[in-house]
């Protein structure tokens, strides 16, 4: 029998998206302009020269990104020795959850809310039902924010007054930060569940608790504590199928709150991505017949995507790439792993919002040959899992192997 693996790297789009220009992101690309930056000397904080991905290129993603875009990036143009493609995404949302969900055979077939760009963002009713029923004195912020600038403004007042700092963004969000010790993690999440079972009702796709430390402005910082309480998908996804056939879904990140913990055979999340990756290793030596094993490292847009810290996202490309062996060398006979991403995050875009792009999709296996796959669905990458597993074929997307 087989395995399978899918190795999410968050918002390492590149370009193209031919719907982009209605999303207002018409010409972002991010490793495209992240390597145009490298290449420039323009991202020499911690690094220095051109954007240094051999691994992942070797596996096709410069040729990925030409495909996708046209963009030829800089440093990004070795002989392949991989599958590559790029894959276009269908669901209407720039979001974790529609491109995670799509990644698993599943798109988006209703509207996400947004809440608008306005003060207060959110509707005063909903926010009076929170405030009592998760008996705060009430909220601050109320708007749409990025997370660290918020923590510097409102983080003092929060410690002082007991109320959870409470903003959204671009995405179908609603965010909650608030202290670790001071208000306190468990106290947190039990707010943050209250938050979502009145707000998942209007379709809002996540409410994330966002525990930060410190005691002012110069040192808050968030910890890897972020949990992340989605709408749980619309049909089964790759997850449930692999587990409905007898296998085991191995997570690795945020996967389980990405998918309301549905088909999830085991989790290990709430670390920084490297370690991650060490976790991953540890699943994949104790991988059956018949598993699959989900991943997503979130780091590109948590850490430096959405603060646009483009030389932090190319020390993140090349830190990864350079663990890649590792994950490549312990493939054996009847593996597949298929490496992509949900969505992009442009660091050099305006505004701190997730970019609509088409995403890379580098595939590796024992047995496999390079070749151009060309422009696929992100539903043909959970098909491919499961055609690769045995599973009977889903109802959207297809093999594209």
């Amino acid at each position: 029998m087989a395995r399978a693996l899918i190795l999410v790297l968050d918002s390492v789009g590149c370009g193209g998206a031919p719907d982009a220009a209605q999303f207002g992101d018409e010409g972002s690309n991010t490793l495209g302009h992240i390597a145009d930056a490298c290449a420039s000397g323009a991202a020499n904080v911690g690094r220095s020269g051109p954007l240094a991905l051999p691994n992942l290129d070797s596996l096709g993603l410069g040729a990925a990104i030409r495909l996708a875009s046209g963009h030829a990036a800089p440093g990004l143009g070795a002989g392949v020795v991989g599958i590559f493609g790029a894959a276009t995404e269908i669901s209407q949302g720039k979001d974790t959850p529609s491109g995670h969900w799509e990644i698993a055979g599943v798109p988006v077939p209703f509207d996400w809310h947004y809440f608008p760009d306005t003060t207060p963002a959110f509707p005063a009713d909903k926010i009076a039902e929170f405030v009592e029923r998760a008996r705060i004195p009430g909220i601050l912020g109320d708007c749409h924010a990025s997370g660290m600038p918020i923590l510097h403004e409102l983080g003092g007042e929060h410690i002082r007054t007991g109320k959870p700092i409470c903003y959204t963004s671009a995405d179908s969000v609603f965010q909650i930060a608030a202290h670790e010790t001071h208000f306190g993690l468990e106290r947190l999440y039990e707010i943050s569940t209250i938050a979502a079972k009145i707000f998942h009702p209007m379709m809002v796709g996540r409410v994330i608790a966002r525990p930060f430390v410190g005691e002012s402005a110069e040192d808050f910082k968030r910890t890897i504590n972020r949990k992340d309480l989605s709408i749980s998908p619309p049909e089964d996804t790759i997850c449930d199928r692999v587990v409905a056939a007898g296998g085991r879904t191995l997570a690795v990140g945020k996967i389980g709150d990405i998918f309301a913990h549905r088909g999830i055979t085991k989790l290990k999340k709430g670390k920084p991505d490297l370690e991650l990756v060490d976790d991953l290793l540890d699943f994949m030596a104790d991988r059956r017949n018949g598993d699959f094993i989900f991943t997503n490292l979130v780091e590109f847009d948590s850490l430096y995507g959405h603060p646009r810290d483009v030389a932090g996202y190319a020390r993140a490309l090349e830190a990864f790439d350079a663990r890649l062996p590792e994950i490549i060398n312990v493939l054996r006979a009847g593996d597949l792993l298929i490496i992509t991403a949900d969505h992009g995050n442009d660091p050099t875009w305006q505004g701190t919002d997730h970019t609509r792009e088409r995403v890379p999709v580098l595939c590796v296996g024992p047995g496999l040959t390079a070749r151009d796959v060309g422009l696929v669905g992100m539903a043909d990458i959970g098909e491919t899992i499961a055609a690769h597993l045995g599973l009977e074929a889903g109802k959207h997307g297809r093999n594209f192997l």
